[in-house]
């Protein structure tokens, strides 16, 4: 007879990142061997991966991923794109037929530069421009789903376990100086192509793994700011908050985990000036964008990989360093299956962030 306590209960998801800081060139088939440990972790209904620098040849262009329900959507979502972008290169995205991955949508990349008299015309930055018409793809044409928006980068995900989702997109055949994973065991919401993270705008890519309480609260805020949680998921939300707190309002990534992870006003009362004092502001600033709940994230961004507990530390999280290399994960053994020889290994703090970034004299 079973007893209490003997079930195998998993604290929810798997997150996994590598990150060079010399810029070399990491085979795909590293990350998928470094989820692949923490299988149990997930459920098969969702799994994702996003890579950076995987796109020389295009990277001066906005590499969008999308998912399509069928063609009409294809056809509708291109013509809005062609009204605001040059289409420099598409076609499908390369996958192999994989018998635990079904349902396939669309999928389709596009490397796009925006027109030069609409840029002009729209009197926008150029990337506030490309998420304007994102957000709007995402919100108003029915069947398309844009899933990646960066340069030089890209997500791949699915319903599936993760390192089918890996093979499925066959990662192998692309290297890149930043990786991130994520297995996903949903809770509140049904396992969906578009549902699996990593959740991105621009060059933001999230990974979660938890369970965000302040979910209304943090979404009511983030909306009145042209934001359209459409997906109605936290990880959805936090990629928002973090596109508002860094690209918008310009904050450092270490001063917006300071409002996501927002500390004790103990320990902000405890710290010496001037920290003190822009700690305490930032509390003060953004009350709605603190996030509660267990959680812990990775964010790739462009020359960088950022990673962050809650402030209580209530998810799992450790970090290893080997040469240049940098790894994260939510468990040990998805860092030792592809270095097990460790120079450093260590458990971050909660609300503590790990940020990691390109040596600019030797990185891509």
């Amino acid at each position: 007879m079973r007893r209490e306590g003997y079930e195998h209960i998993p604290s929810g998801c798997a997150i996994s990142g590598i990150f060079s800081r010399s810029g070399e060139a990491i085979g795909g088939e590293t990350i998928i061997r470094s989820i692949e440990p923490m299988h149990d972790r997930s459920n098969g209904l969702g799994g994702g991966f996003a890579g950076y620098g995987i796109y020389p040849q295009y990277k001066d262009y906005y590499a969008f991923h999308l998912f399509y329900d069928d063609s009409a959507a294809k056809e509708a979502c291109e013509a809005y794109l062609s009204r605001y972008f040059e289409t420099v290169a598409c076609g499908k995205i390369p996958t192999r037929r994989t018998p635990s991955i079904t349902g396939e949508p669309l999928i389709w990349r596009y490397f796009l530069a925006p027109l030069p008299h609409a840029l002009s015309d729209s009197q926008l930055d150029e990337r506030e421009y490309v998420v304007r018409r994102v957000l709007h793809v995402n919100a108003n044409i029915e069947g398309a789903y844009v899933f990646s928006s960066g340069k030089n980068m890209g997500v791949f995900k699915a319903v599936g376990f993760p390192e089918d989702v890996g093979r499925y997109y066959r990662l192998e055949e692309y290297a890149g100086y930043c990786w991130t994973a994520h297995g996903r065991y949903p809770t509140n919401t049904p396992g969906w192509w578009g549902g699996a993270h990593p959740f991105a705008l621009l060059d933001c890519a999230v990974v979660h793994n938890g369970e965000i309480s302040s979910y209304d609260a943090n979404r009511r805020f983030i909306e009145m700011f042209g934001y359209a949680c459409t997906l109605k998921t936290d990880t959805e939300a936090i990629t928002y908050i973090l596109d508002y707190l860094v690209r918008k309002r310009r904050l450092t990534l270490e001063e917006a985990a300071g409002v996501i992870a927002a500390p004790f006003w103990q320990t902000i009362e405890a710290m010496p000036e001037p920290r003190r004092t822009r700690a305490a502001y930032l509390r003060k600033a953004f009350p709605s964008l603190l996030v509660t709940g267990p959680f812990s994230i990775l964010v790739g961004f462009e020359g960088g990989l950022m990673a962050l507990n809650d402030r209580l530390k209530l998810r799992s999280m450790v970090v290893g360093e080997r040469g240049d290399r940098v790894y994260v994960a939510s468990e040990e053994c998805a860092i030792r299956a592809v270095e097990p020889e460790l120079d450093r290994l260590w458990s971050p703090g909660g609300g503590q962030s790990v940020v990691v970034t390109l040596d600019r004299k030797g990185g891509a």
